[in-house]
């Protein structure tokens, strides 16, 4: 109980030194507002960022593998111009990892026909983003239908004509109607639209559904080659529940040299591509900025904590007469350390929270003008409360500690 009351009086003491001295207290916060604020922003940006991207990088399937001509990470002695020698996916690797691989759950072929304009009617949407799927697409590829339905297997067996179109397009050629059943004018063959993807606006890698027109593969072989280098064919290979992604990469890779009758002094002539790649790719991107964001908020703090401790030698000079007169009544060594102790910690707990408060308020400006979500989690609060507490305690237990040896007698005749 002594202790507490002690804490309290400790506390009055540093509140009443503060509101008495409130130019010098808005100085002394600024420093510890700064450092705080750009710590926290640089954090909550970073986080922001990492999260939008790695949305993106899930949707292509955490147990999903891609067998293309291109790696998504260049490294090694690999010459450049192997990789252009490179043959692309064909029809016949399709059906080969389809027939081989026993850890696949599903496996797609998927080709990107470019850029396109689709009419309906008097009615046009340019830019409209073509591509040509095998049936097992639904099972490698992630996203939600927001009307009708995808493709039935006879359907993509027998190339109908139908499309599964992306909402943008469908606002663009249906305002205010429903888009199942429509007629379209797609590379200059008519096709029925018999679905449409839910919205999912862009995300950080600049993939969305939304200006998509997805076809069967088989209708859209009879239109352009689908195995034409031109289009980017690709081989999806979406693995079996439980099954490790490097035990399906290791399995696919066997089967890719089989088919392709690769020597076993030969390279491989195909990539293996997986959301991990871009995964480690970010987190060595991250690191690196956290680092930075770390280094320049540290910074900004330190010049902060000499302020306070500046202050705070300022704040024992002035009252070293009435430290003399408390220490004359009987006040403790520790009672004296506290007192100016906790008036420092004060002192950068209104700086973080000021701090803390313009980054709620950025983000919330930000939110309401660019509709960009910024990611400020309690991790951060708690962040800002052990940054500004442990800059209290090193910027004021010297002056605190000093205050704290004075002689009382000593004391009591300064001025």
């Amino acid at each position: 109980m002594i202790f507490l009351r002690l804490l309290g009086e400790s506390f009055s003491f540093a509140f009443s030194s503060l509101r008495q001295n409130k130019l010098r207290t808005f100085l002394s916060l600024i420093g510890i507002t700064i450092g705080i604020m750009t710590i926290i922003g640089v954090f909550s940006a970073v986080d922001t960022l990492r999260n939008n991207l790695q949305s993106s990088v899930d949707k292509l399937g955490s147990n999903t593998i891609y067998i293309q001509k291109w790696p998504w990470q260049f490294g090694g002695d690999y010459a450049w111009w192997k990789y252009m020698n490179r043959p692309v996916p064909t029809l016949r690797d399709f059906a080969k990892v389809k027939e081989r691989a026993t850890n696949a759950e599903a496996v797609s072929y998927w080709v990107y026909a470019g850029n396109r304009t689709i009419k309906f009617k008097s009615n046009t949407v340019e830019g409209a983003q073509v591509s040509a799927v095998t049936h097992e697409y639904y099972k490698t590829w992630n996203f939600e239908l927001e009307e009708g339905r995808y493709f039935s297997e006879s359907e993509s067996k027998n190339g109908n004509a139908v499309a599964v179109i992306g909402h943008s397009i469908a606002e663009g050629l249906f305002p205010n109607q429903l888009a199942a059943g429509k007629v379209v004018n797609v590379m200059g063959r008519k096709v029925t639209v018999i679905g449409v993807f839910k919205e999912e606006g862009e995300d950080m890698l600049g993939t969305s559904a939304d200006k998509t027109v997805l076809l069967p593969l088989y209708f859209a072989r009879n239109i352009i080659n689908v195995q034409d280098a031109n289009y980017n064919p690709e081989i999806s290979v979406k693995g079996k529940p439980g099954v490790p992604v490097d035990e399906m990469e290791s399995e696919l890779r066997g089967v890719m040299r089989s088919v392709r009758r690769l020597s076993p002094t030969q390279d491989d002539n195909f990539a293996l591509n997986k959301s991990t790649i871009l995964t480690a790719g970010l987190d060595e991107m991250f690191k690196i900025l956290n680092t930075a964001g770390a280094a320049i908020g540290i910074f900004s703090i330190l010049v902060g904590g000499f302020g306070i401790a500046n202050i705070m030698f300022v704040s024992v000079k002035e009252r070293t007469n009435i430290i003399g007169i408390q220490k004359s009544l009987g006040a403790k060594n520790y009672f004296i350390l506290l007192q100016f102790l906790i008036e420092a910690v004060l002192l950068c707990l209104m700086g973080g929270l000021i701090g803390l408060g313009i980054v709620y308020m950025l983000a919330f400006i930000l939110k309401m003008v660019a509709d960009l979500t910024i990611i400020v989690d309690v991790s951060k609060v708690i962040l800002m409360f052990i940054l500004s507490t442990s800059i209290g305690l090193i910027s004021g237990i010297i002056p605190a500690f000093m205050a704290s040896r004075l002689d009382p007698v000593e004391a009591i005749r300064s001025k």
